[in-house]
């Protein structure tokens, strides 16, 4: 009787739980059982496993030979376990030594000839094989970059199931060919999932053809909404653009990405895990290292938004913009109930999914950008401009943002239509992207400085009770949000928002602690009635 273990990991969401695959060989007629809970691409290995196995020139057990993967309560699913696979019955085989692959991590499907293919979530699944207390893992060559992003890990890039025994036994390792040149390479193709490639609004802003990228000079007058969309990139701060169409709110929110600062390294690692498990990671770049831009359509349903799908649920858009910016245009033609379950994302920064097949934690703390016509015309506040839109139909359709979901938003801004001046360029271009980014970056700085020792980094995180008992404002300059609250003009979590804002636009202009003339503009942003203070990031 021959018996040997090898090590995969099952992914569930962007989280990995380390399995260990079993393989055992009786006496008895030739035949091939998996046991543990496996989904159907992964009972379709057992044809997979012994075609490779046989193809790389090894000698398939003519035994009755049982796999059994461990835990068998954990849901398993993919075809990321093959390599796995096929090493513990060889070690059972004792074709290449049992102690040699007992404490190795394999993650990789096979192909029928022995080549060694990528799988999504090689990121999470190797994250979690550290966590676990694995030093060793095994994964495709074209994904051992992405692998290699986790510290104190050795990691094996191979081609072939050929290498792998070859490296295990100590023998000369083959030379596999690379596919033709010019050629796609096929062994990527199971990276990306048909679908979230170019045009689809999921993938990074370096992976859209040309690699163009959108400047905020770009966009004809509208200087309070650049200075809102100023504001909620310095903190972090939650947009409603609302405005007729044509006034440039998408072409606003297109930019705001490249305002951002870039990911810090455990926010890249983040990121990437996310992405790597949805399948939209472009092959040969690893790590994303630029703030995400998710834009789903208006029929997007609640599934698609905040995660989920048949068996263990998926990332959805608020996971994919996770760090960045989630976009919803004609957010009012969303629905409902999608729309509502943004809540509690909105507030904890991640969302939980309950599902049969498990519950799953995925990461979503995003900048989250609303725009919304005035009415279904569109011309509800423009002057002379015929709109024929009872006022029953502009309540209704105003009202599919409900009270709530406004309530977590900070910054309302009225986009106004662009007059000819603006349009033919003589009233000068605006800023660039470069020049705003680089003051979003040292406000963001200022607040690090003031939020080290605590775990928040951006003043949209800060809870309302540290606002109000340690990180203080300027002596009565909180009188005008206090009427506002007395005449029900503000909600408690609107208060806090407001003094959240007020931070920000104090950082803006490297002010130690913000004044009234900070809550002014806090409150003209969250409010939109005009309060009589410039809104300058550097000046009164």
């Amino acid at each position: 009787m021959g018996f040997a273990r090898a090590c995969s990991v099952a992914l569930v969401g962007v989280e990995g739980v380390v399995v260990e695959v079993q393989a055992d060989l009786e006496p008895g007629v030739a035949a091939f059982t998996l046991v543990g809970l496996p989904d159907k691409s992964l009972v379709e290995s057992r044809d997979r496993v012994r075609a490779a196995v046989v193809n790389s020139g090894a000698e398939w057990p003519q035994k009755k030979l049982t796999v059994g993967l461990s835990p068998a309560s954990v849901p398993k699913s993919g075809s990321g376990f093959d390599l796995a696979v096929a090493c513990a019955v060889l070690g059972a085989a004792e074709r290449i030594d049992p102690a040699m692959i007992a404490d190795v991590v394999m993650i990789g499907e096979l192909g029928l000839d022995g080549r060694v293919r990528p799988v999504r979530g090689v990121l999470p699944a190797v994250l979690a094989a550290a966590e676990a207390g694995y030093e060793q893992v095994v994964v495709p060559e074209q994904t051992a970059g992405e692998a290699a992003l986790v510290p104190g890990i050795s990691v094996l890039g191979v081609r072939s199931l050929r290498q792998l025994i070859a490296v295990l036994c100590d023998e000369p390792v083959p030379d596999e060919p690379a596919d033709g040149e010019g050629r796609p390479d096929a062994m990527l193709a199971g990276l990306m999932i048909p679908g979230t490639g170019l045009g689809t609004g999921l993938a990074p802003a370096a992976a859209r053809g040309d690699g163009h990228r959108p400047d905020l000079a770009d966009v004809a007058g509208q200087l309070r909404p650049r200075q809102a969309l100023e504001v909620a990139a310095a903190g972090g701060h939650h947009l409603l653009l609302s405005g007729p169409p044509g006034a440039g709110k998408t072409m606003l929110a297109e930019r705001l990405s490249a305002v951002l600062p870039p990911l810090t390294r455990q926010e890249s690692v983040e990121v990437t895990a996310v992405h790597s498990v949805a399948g939209i990671l472009p092959p040969g770049e690893p790590l994303v290292s630029r703030a995400p831009y998710c834009a789903p359509h208006h029929s997007a349903t609640m599934q698609s938004l905040v995660g989920g799908g048949n068996g263990i649920p998926r990332p959805g858009a608020v996971s994919l913009a996770h760090r960045g910016v989630l976009f919803l245009d004609e957010a009012p033609e969303f629905p409902g109930k999608a729309l509502d379950a943004l809540r509690q994302p909105l507030e904890s920064g991640h969302v939980v999914v309950a599902r049969a097949a498990g519950v799953v934690r995925l990461p979503a703390r995003f900048l989250m950008v609303l725009a919304a016509n005035p009415c279904p015309c569109g011309r509800h506040t423009l002057t002379g401009a015929g709109c024929e839109c009872p006022p029953s139909v502009v309540r209704r359709y105003q009202a599919r943002l409900s009270g709530p979901l406004l309530d977590r938003v900070d910054l309302r801004v009225e986009v106004e239509p662009v007059d000819r001046a603006d349009l033919l360029g003589q009233g000068g271009r605006g800023e660039s992207t470069e020049v705003v980014a680089a003051r979003v970056r040292d406000a963001r700085a200022r607040a690090a400085e003031r939020l080290a020792g605590t775990p928040w980094t951006t003043n949209s995180e800060v809870p309302g009770h540290e606002l109000r008992t340690r990180l203080l404002v300027a002596p009565g300059a909180l009188a005008a949000a206090e009427r506002d609250l007395e005449r029900g003009m503000l909600t408690a979590r609107g208060l806090d928002r407001v003094l959240r804002v007020a931070w920000t636009v104090a950082d803006l202009r490297a002010a130690d602690r913000p004044d009234a003339s900070d809550v002014a503009v806090a409150l003209e942003l969250r409010t939109g009635i005009q309060r009589g203070v410039p809104m300058g990031a550097g000046e009164r």
